[in-house]
């Protein structure tokens, strides 16, 4: 059971990372990314993020442990999206006007 639940928080945390890169890629708009900020490194990276996480969930056998699968997939996923909604990986930079 704890390997299903390490497992699919990991993929929780990564589909969900990988979604505004691959986003950002398929819209060709630039966005912070270890690869490069253009669209084709994004959307590389959001797509291995995307099949690293459905990797990790055959590997957690989710079949066999579904709530907890899917509860740890959720907190993965909210984790990683209140990252991205507030510091981010490059951190923000304040507003110069001081608006929030």
């Amino acid at each position: 059971m704890w390997q299903a639940i390490v497992f699919s928080f990991l993929g929780g945390l990564l589909a969900a990372n990988g979604f505004p890169h691959f986003t950002r890629g398929i819209t060709k708009t630039r966005y912070p990314c270890v690869l490069g900020n253009g669209p084709v490194p994004n959307f590389v990276v959001g797509w291995a993020a995307f099949v690293m996480a459905a990797l990790l969930s055959y590997v957690a056998d989710v079949g066999s442990h579904t709530g907890w699968s899917f509860g740890a997939a959720a907190v993965g996923a909210l984790v990683m999206g209140l990252f991205h909604a507030g510091p981010g990986a490059f951190g923000r930079p304040e507003p110069s006007d001081g608006s929030h």
